[in-house]
């Protein structure tokens, strides 16, 4: 009886497993559209672009094939083409001549400076589009630094804080709808916000890059603002690939210091802390799909390898799977070009 009775609940747990067909639910389109769990949408995006001094040139990025960094009468020809596109925000990062840069990135709140010469073209000719700008000094560094180098090579946190508090105020007086501070220097959020709201400045959001790495994936940015550090590296100050608690160490200081989104750069090696950090806040996750994952891609692609369309929304639609909620990318056209097929 002991084997019969084996037998009868073999045969019923086989009928079990053949009567739940998860494949019902993938056979045609129409019903894997309807329980696709995670969507990409254009409103996600966030398009960064490069500006540079200059009329009427546009040159490529050479680790970035089909990224540019732009004078500012044709970034303007392309913030246009990417509002019609669908994409609502735009992250501006400048490339300045060497001359202009110091060891304290005073160059960075000059009202008269490229960014803000920028930010106010920009709101004139697309008043509509939210424009995001970098709250960082390693542009505007003659060291390459997110942060101001002592004499003995330290990064000062406390000194430099003062210098970004300057510049995300003269970026809001601008027309700055968004300030994005990459610097990760401690402390820095709490005193922008101040500096912010003491400026009048209150409606001005702060986009804190919360869990920034020290990665490898930067390098062609690098390239494209030609801000690579002139010694060591940034791993004082940006946090250790191997880490993912203290992601969440640093999204809960920003939080408390007035942080209004949190983000995750880069984006695709670090999938697991995006969800991590998803399930610690209710506020709006930005991940950055970085320069390194963009130029993989376009390598690839170029080799005929891959298809690059579908590994540009198959990589997207990860990062949104893992819990962002926007997306910065150099794919941002392409993508929004994708969505409206």
């Amino acid at each position: 009886m002991t084997t019969s009775f084996y037998t009868k609940s073999q045969t019923s747990q086989q009928s079990l497993s053949l009567s739940r067909r998860p494949r019902r639910l993938r056979r045609n389109e129409a019903i894997r559209k309807m329980t696709q769990e995670a969507h990409l949408h254009v409103e996600d995006l966030i398009y960064p672009l490069f500006v540079t001094e200059g009329e009427n040139t546009r040159v490529e990025v050479p680790s970035m094939p089909g990224s540019y960094r732009y004078t500012l009468d044709l970034l303007l020809a392309e913030v246009k083409e990417a509002y019609q596109l669908g994409i609502r925000a735009i992250a501006l990062f400048p490339a300045l001549d060497e001359e202009k840069k110091d060891a304290t990135g005073s160059e960075s709140y000059n009202p008269n400076g490229l960014v803000q010469r920028t930010i106010r073209a920009i709101k004139e000719t697309v008043p509509d589009i939210l424009v995001i700008t970098d709250v960082a000094l390693d542009p505007f560094s003659s060291q390459g630094h997110d942060g101001i180098v002592s004499e003995d090579g330290e990064i000062l946190n406390d000194e430099t804080v003062e210098v970004l508090v300057k510049m995300a105020v003269s970026q809001a007086a601008a027309g700055a709808d968004i300030v994005a501070p990459s610097d990760m220097m401690d402390g820095r959020i709490g005193a922008i916000r101040e500096g912010l709201d003491q400026a009048g400045y209150t409606n001005v959001g702060i986009l804190a890059y919360s869990a920034k790495y020290a990665s490898a994936y930067y390098g062609p940015f690098r390239d494209a603002l030609d801000s690579a550090p002139k010694f060591g590296d940034k791993k004082t100050y940006q946090m250790n690939p191997a880490n993912a608690r203290e992601a969440v160490t640093e999204i809960d200081l920003d939080i408390q210091e007035g942080a209004d989104m949190v983000m995750v750069k880069p984006a695709l090696a670090y999938l697991d802390v995006i969800h991590r950090v998803r399930e610690q806040t209710n506020l709006p996750v930005a991940a950055y799909n970085v320069s390194g994952e963009y130029s993989m891609i376009k390598a690839a692609a170029e080799k005929g390898w891959i298809d690059e369309d579908k590994i540009v929304m198959e990589t997207l639609t990860s990062m949104k799977r893992a819990g962002a909620d926007l997306i910065l990318s150099y794919f941002a056209k392409q993508a929004a070009q994708l969505l409206a097929k």
